[in-house]
């Protein structure tokens, strides 16, 4: 059996933190889509405020929200700071929306997460899948690509970036999902 040198261990230790970094990055991305699904699945939340306050606690102070591309530019266009990103999702929850959103859930995939050498800032891409269903029976799908910034706050993995980019949009057939909660109960005790 070979000797632990100091170089062997802090070799190690550095790996070990690159993991534990990612993990934690996967971490927060899935939370941040688990917060933005319909119905909201996080119990005990009473209202798309508290959801939104919930999602904010992810994000660095200075971060910018930003939907980019042909489609997403005028979509969506630029959030920066927690206010402003604040602004957004209350664009996005408002009190009273018609047709209401009944259904929106969030699948991610083709996931590559960086660390940097620094050891505090992370770049993380997906491809993100979600289906629609509106009150009034209409649906569709929507792809994007997420090329999204974090950086470690006070020990903590927060995003400071989320650029979204339109793939594809494809209208679903009227009433497609014949069965879906009207409130999720997942977390419930």
């Amino acid at each position: 059996m070979s000797e632990v040198t100091a170089e062997s261990f802090a070799a190690l230790t550095a790996r070990l933190e690159v993991l534990e970094a990612e993990a934690e990055i996967r971490r927060v991305q899935a939370r941040y889509m688990f917060l933005c699904d319909t119905p909201n699945p996080e119990y005990g939340v009473k209202d798309n405020q508290e959801r939104i306050e919930l999602i904010l606690d992810l994000y660095t102070e200075d971060a910018t929200w930003e939907g980019v591309g042909e489609y997403y530019d005028n979509q969506f266009g630029q959030a920066v700071g927690k206010d402003e990103i604040r602004a957004h999702f209350n664009r996005f929850w408002p009190e009273q929306q018609d047709p209401e959103l009944l259904l929106n859930a969030h699948y991610l995939t083709s996931e590559q997460i960086h660390v940097h050498a620094d050891g505090i800032n992370a770049d993380g891409q997906w491809i993100h899948f979600q289906p629609w269903l509106y009150a009034d029976g209409t649906g569709l799908i929507r792809g994007s690509r997420l090329n999204n910034l974090f950086r470690k706050v006070d020990g903590a993995w927060k995003m400071s970036r989320t650029r979204t980019e339109n793939v594809f949009i494809v209208p679903l057939p009227d009433n497609f999902a014949s069965d879906y909660p009207s409130a999720s109960v997942l977390l419930r005790p």
